[in-house]
């Protein structure tokens, strides 16, 4: 099937030159291409064209699940006919196993799986599992982890047809060996249960049922019906049904498995005792018998993972499966902000190894757990055939795996122009700020302020609080609820002023910000290098009234780089909007709505101390509001259960933001909880 792009608007501006030129370097076989957009150009729309145009298998990949979630709304949105699929972590909440040695503290892995996510990863190896060509998967760096193999899991498909002289037992077992769990009680997704001549099964990525009729040994007829009111929707000739689990494996290889996990066991219980420690040897021969135990009695142990190189057929070293062999060869790559994805994607394997070495090392894992990793970067790059960064500041990796060639997209379709930057001294910078900030909030407009240290943010913020201006500061110690409410509550106007140091920069879409003051900007350092400036000036650029302000005292070759580099964009862009005839047109974005709502309007939020420059919403303040403080312990049980519920709906929506929110929550009442039991306790 071809891919079928659809949408209300046609390529503007830059986007008809960049679409061509990278459908072109396709074509070419270039094996990388760097796409140069700015801020608000419309990168993912030019995207999408080359990606209906070349009209390949594609995978898309992000640096966090939140941006890989708006980019999968945006691709669904474009092509509502093909295979759009989304495979991030599908953890929800995950503790991984350690041991820090000079402490003796061993931490068991602890965890908590989305299931709306696990499925939308099921959908996705299906997807590409069926042979279609026009599928797109939007992924994070999870992509690059460890999985069962195309093989094991091809083997694993069961194809059935109308008409076809099958066993209905042979059904049963091939559905068994595929993951799936007999429940003829409870139907639920991953199952199976039989009703005489009937097979139900909920299909582990989908939302429907499969039910498959046979008369006597023949299938008579193959329906999906609704999971919830059993209604047909569609019948069909021949059906494939994919595995229920991404980490498949034959009987015979979990055989041969076991049998090389004792075989290694021996060695490594020798290992340790001609080192003449006796604990450790004792220790990884209790742990690795009683994992071997359950996966005979059960089939599954937890930290499986840790021997998926026996059951993958691997030999020592060799990579494990992942997302990527399950492309074709000629697939096409996409990295979006590639400044930052492509660091990430070469950090993922030396912090797991890191690890992995102190478990091995003091007995708690066989050597093979390294086996259970990440890929190298190296390995990575040798599975792409073709790439495209997508940055508006790309790195020198990509510009030298370009070969210095670069597709670039200055134009936006609003007409909008990169901010206007200027620079002031520092002498009196913090008061030169104060009157910029008092014009900004006549306007109903708001201001973004960097500082160069966390301690900085919080005295600027509390210098501003003192005199009169609603602000509030933002840095890594910022917990996840409070970071979230803090952009909200930026953007509905409860306060005007956002400190930040380094978070300020990718992902951040605020369109009300016309003014971005950067203190200290002649500090030379990665918070003030060429491509930090550049993303940070690009905070303004959604703003008609867009502007930057460096305060320093010299100008540095970052900033002459940002300065020059961005006037020249101004340049292009006004003269396109003078030849067109376009006035540029403010962005209005809404604001959406989760638990940061407000108990209070904007005229009543008043300043009232360090920190505090607008009235905190109730739902931030649950677990410190007296009703809360008084509730009972099942009255508490009640509200967690609620904010899981809550969690788990927002996540299988992708509004990760406010899933984290509810999670924050309910563990918040956790603790009260275990407080009020505690108390209970001791009377």
């Amino acid at each position: 099937m071809q891919f079928k792009l659809t949408s209300d608007y046609k390529p503007t501006g830059d986007q008809p030159n960049a679409i061509r030129e990278l459908s072109e370097g396709l074509e070419r076989g270039d094996r990388a291409q760097v796409l140069l957009g700015v801020t608000g150009s419309g990168k993912t729309f030019t995207i999408a064209n080359v990606i209906a145009r070349a009209n390949r298998p594609t995978l898309i990949l992000s640096h966090n699940k939140t941006l890989a979630a708006q980019l999968y709304e945006e691709m669904r949105g474009f092509f509502p006919e093909n295979a759009v699929e989304y495979y991030v972590s599908y953890y929800d909440y995950y503790q991984p196993e350690a041991y820090i040695p000079h402490t003796d503290t061993y931490i068991e892995k602890d965890l908590a799986i989305n299931e709306e996510i696990d499925r939308l990863r099921l959908s996705a190896v299906s997807a590409l599992l069926s042979g279609r060509r026009d599928v797109v998967v939007v992924s994070s760096v999870s992509c690059i982890y460890g999985m069962g193999g195309p093989t094991a899991m091809s083997e694993s498909v069961i194809s059935i047809r109308r008409g076809q002289i099958l066993d209905r037992n042979v059904l049963l077992r091939r559905l068994v060996d595929a993951l799936y769990v007999r429940n003829d009680i409870d139907l639920q997704r991953g199952t199976f249960r039989v009703k005489g001549d009937t097979v139900d099964i909920f299909m582990a990525y989908s939302d429907n049922v499969l039910r498959v009729t046979f008369w006597d040994d023949e299938i008579d007829s193959i329906e999906e019906i609704d999971s919830l009111t059993y209604h047909r929707l569609a019948t069909f000739e021949d059906y494939q049904i994919y595995p229920a689990n991404l980490f498949v494996t034959t009987k015979e290889q979990q055989a041969s498995g076991i049998r090389q996990i004792q075989d290694d066991l021996v060695k490594q219980v020798e290992f340790f005792q001609e080192m003449g420690d006796g604990i450790k040897a004792q220790r990884i021969k209790e742990r690795v018998e009683y994992d071997i135990e359950m996966i005979k009695e059960l089939g599954h142990c937890s930290g499986i993972e840790n021997y998926s190189r026996y059951f993958d057929g691997r030999e020592t070293g060799q990579r494990p499966y992942c997302l990527l062999d399950f492309f074709p060869d000629d697939f096409l790559m996409v990295i979006d902000e590639s400044h930052v994805s492509v660091p990430q994607l070469n950090a993922m394997y030396g912090g797991d190894r890191a690890r992995k070495t102190n478990l091995v090392e003091y007995g708690f894992r066989l050597p093979a757990a390294f086996d259970n990793r990440p890929l190298r970067f190296e390995e990575f790059q040798s599975m792409v055939h073709q790439v495209i960064y997508v940055s508006a500041t790309p790195a020198e990796f990509e510009l030298s795996e370009s070969e210095g060639v670069v597709v670039e997209q200055i134009i936006r379709p609003t007409g909008l122009l990169d901010p206007a930057i200027e620079v002031r001294p520092s002498e009196n910078q913090i008061d030169d700020l104060m009157d910029e900030i008092v014009t900004r909030v006549h306007r109903n407009e708001r201001v973004l302020t960097t500082t160069l240290t966390k301690r900085m943010a919080e005295e600027l913020t509390e210098y501003l609080l003192n005199n009169g201006i609603r602000a509030n500061y933002i840095h890594s110690d910022v917990g996840t609820l409070d970071r979230v409410k803090i952009m909200t509550d930026f953007r509905a106007g409860v306060f005007d002023v956002l400190v930040g140091v380094n978070l300020l920069r990718e992902g951040l879409d605020l369109p009300e910000v016309s003014l971005v003051a950067i203190i200290d900007a002649d500090k030379e350092g990665f918070l003030r290098s060429h491509r930090s400036l550049t993303q940070t000036a690009g905070r303004a650029a959604r703003n008609v009234n867009g502007k930057v302000i460096m305060y320093a005292d010299t100008i540095t070759e970052s900033m002459q780089k940002t300065i020059d580099e961005t006037n020249r964009r101004r340049t292009l862009q006004m003269q396109y909007n003078e030849e067109h005839g376009i006035t540029p047109q403010q962005i209005v974005k809404a604001i959406s709505g989760n638990l940061t709502q407000h108990s209070a309007s904007r005229e009543s939020a008043k300043p009232t101390g360090y920190g505090q420059a607008y009235v905190e919403p109730d739902s931030a303040r649950m677990v410190a509001d007296p009703v809360t403080t008084h509730m009972t312990i099942d009255q508490l049980q009640a509200a967690i259960k609620e904010s899981t519920r809550l969690m788990n709906e927002a996540a299988r929506n992708l509004d990760f933001l406010q899933a984290a929110q509810y999670r924050d929550e309910a563990i918040r009442l956790t603790d009260l909880l275990e407080q009020k039991k505690a108390a209970e306790h001791t009377r």
